[in-house]
């Protein structure tokens, strides 16, 4: 049975899908990206941005009873892959041995011209 995650310190969803969905022991947690809950604004560059995004997830997982240290697997969609650097200087201030598996890509192009979405899968 799945049950169906929120948080009100990440922004909501804008299409037919969940924050997060848990199955069991493992949340999924939908694409996010950089918007602040607050404001609703999003970071210029890439530093700021890959920080927003995390902090959105830290926020959902939070919900579920979860941390950063419970994710498994995450993916990482950039605007262009001349981003990485810069985005990875952060990803590793919020991740810490044993990491998560990650895949990261360049997609043509991100919802609301977001340098960067991220989505994981985390384990309780």
């Amino acid at each position: 049975m799945k049950k169906e995650i929120n948080s009100s310190k990440a922004p909501g969803a804008i299409g037919p899908y969940s924050q997060a969905v848990m199955a069991g022991n493992l949340i999924f947690v939908s694409g996010q990206l950089p918007i602040n809950a607050e404001t609703g604004e999003m970071p210029g560059d890439i530093k700021s941005q890959t920080a927003q995004s995390i902090e959105n997830i830290k926020a959902i997982l939070s919900e579920a009873g979860a941390t950063l240290d419970n994710v498994l697997k995450t993916t990482v969609y950039l605007a262009d892959m001349s981003l990485f650097g810069a985005m990875n200087e952060v990803y590793a201030e919020y991740f810490k041995a044993v990491y998560p598996a990650r895949a990261a890509f360049a997609v043509k192009e991100l919802p609301k011209q977001a340098l960067v979405e991220i989505e994981v899968v985390a384990s309780l």
